[in-house]
């Protein structure tokens, strides 16, 4: 398994951006599917976004156009930036590693998770 802390949670005004980065500790970071899920106060664990082991990536309908999923082997890191924030975007966000191949967006097959960082956005 591979360790993961997120950063660059914050308040922000609507409209908005932030970046959140998520630092992966541990071997084989590309081997691994990337994603983002997040979880606002009395609701469940959404999909966000994630990137597989070639780059390709993917996004819920709700950050289509303004969220961008990115990683850098290199770093060990996993990238989310944010723009056009909205106040329903508001939530605790959590970055997880999947050893499945292809495009991952089910929380049951990511086997790793980090702590999650807290964005709000007023409006």
């Amino acid at each position: 398994q591979v360790q993961l802390v997120e950063s660059g949670g914050g308040l922000v005004q609507a409209g908005g951006s932030l970046r959140l980065s998520c630092a992966a500790a541990g071997r084989s970071f590309s081997s691994y599917g990337m994603g983002w899920f997040r979880q606002a106060p009395g609701k469940e664990r959404e999909f966000v976004a994630t990137i597989n082991q070639g780059g390709t990536t993917y996004y819920a309908d709700s950050v289509k156009g303004r969220f961008t999923i990115a990683r850098d082997n290199a770093k060990n890191t996993v990238y989310l930036q944010m723009n056009s924030l909205k106040p329903e975007d508001t939530a605790v966000y959590a970055c997880a590693a999947s050893g499945s191949l292809g495009i991952v967006t089910h929380s049951p097959f990511y086997a790793s998770w980090g702590q999650g960082t807290q964005v709000t956005v007023s409006s």
